[in-house]
């Protein structure tokens, strides 16, 4: 199951388009690699910035490497002026989080 928590209105296309594919290469990866029981997704607009995190219960572990779809990411969200961070502990599950900037 997938727990939402989404506050945003109205976005600009640059930033929602970036937003989605956080969210979704997120939560691929969690199907895909940690086989979570849960997943939960929280997207928050304040203070000028867009943030988007992916939580899971999975298997945790995961890394940013070179060429794998979490560096394809990082790199999607610095375009965007944003950062991706990354916390995956083994056996701890994982939280994925983009922050954007979003002009008010």
């Amino acid at each position: 199951p997938v727990s939402l928590d989404v506050a945003v209105d109205d976005l600009p296309d640059d930033v929602a388009t970036t937003a989605f594919y956080v969210a979704s290469e997120a939560m691929a990866n969690a199907v895909k690699h940690a086989s979570p029981a849960s997943i939960g997704l929280r997207v928050v607009r304040a203070d000028g910035r867009l943030t988007v995190q992916v939580r899971d219960d999975g298997l945790g572990g995961a890394s940013v490497r070179p060429g794998a779809g979490l560096a394809g990411l990082a790199d999607r969200v610095a375009a965007a002026g944003g950062l991706l961070s990354l916390v995956s502990p083994a056996g701890r599950g994982t939280v994925v989080e983009a922050v954007l900037p979003c002009a008010s």
